[in-house]
């Protein structure tokens, strides 16, 4: 993945009415999710905009609370480009990936994001576009492709993740469907339903034609 330098400050005013403010002067409060797990009653020390959210059998996630500006940010979010993040906060760089964004469901301005923290040892989910590649045989055959899924799943560390997974379509007939199933990528693994359609060459009104001309023909 190409890497997007982001920097983010700590935020300490939380509620609906601070991050109401934070929005009107162009800023976007902002999320760091994947922190570590600790145990509760927690005896460290915790950095300004971290809290501790409990999980489970006395355990907690270190999240850490951010602002960025929209301008920032507007080039993360407004592509379908994916990207590892290298999020620098009071001069400390971490490394993340877009996990969520929320928008407003009128206006479509950002409300809120949230970032996963990464590292090279941990694998992660995160959906990733797909790129056909090809001349299917179905299609030379009258057929139209169809893309069924323009984001796949995956799980695996940050730096195997493509930009796009790319997929050859050469040998995809008239009629027939490329499953998640039947695809493979190095060092990743498809989280998707092994039975979804990914792609397919449909048939056209010509081609059943076509076939069924020479059908008679025979």
């Amino acid at each position: 993945m190409k890497v997007f330098n982001l920097e983010a400050t700590p935020r300490t005013a939380l509620g609906k009415k601070a991050s109401k403010a934070l929005r009107q002067s162009g800023l976007i409060p902002v999320v760091l999710n994947g922190g570590e797990i600790v145990t509760l009653p927690y005896a460290g020390t915790l950095k300004e905009g971290q809290k501790i959210v409990e999980i489970s059998n006395g355990r907690g996630l270190i999240t850490t609370d951010l602002t960025v500006s929209l301008e920032a940010v507007r080039k993360l979010i407004y592509t379908p480009d994916i990207f590892a993040i290298e999020l620098t906060v009071n001069g400390e760089k971490r490394m993340a990936v877009l996990k969520d964004i929320q928008f407003h469901p009128v206006k479509d301005t950002v409300l809120h994001i949230d970032l996963l923290e990464v590292s090279d040892t941990k694998p992660v989910e995160i959906e990733v576009p797909v790129s056909i590649v090809g001349h299917a045989e179905g299609v030379k055959a009258g057929g139209k492709l169809s893309l069924s899924m323009k984001k796949l799943r995956v799980k695996a560390l940050y730096t195997n993740i493509p930009e796009r997974l790319v997929i050859n379509v050469d040998s995809l007939g008239l009629g027939k469907t490329l499953q998640v199933g039947d695809l493979h990528f190095d060092n990743l693994e498809l989280m998707n339903a092994k039975n979804a359609v990914v792609c397919a060459v449909q048939l056209t009104r010509a081609a059943r034609g076509a076939a069924a001309a020479a059908a008679a023909a025979k």
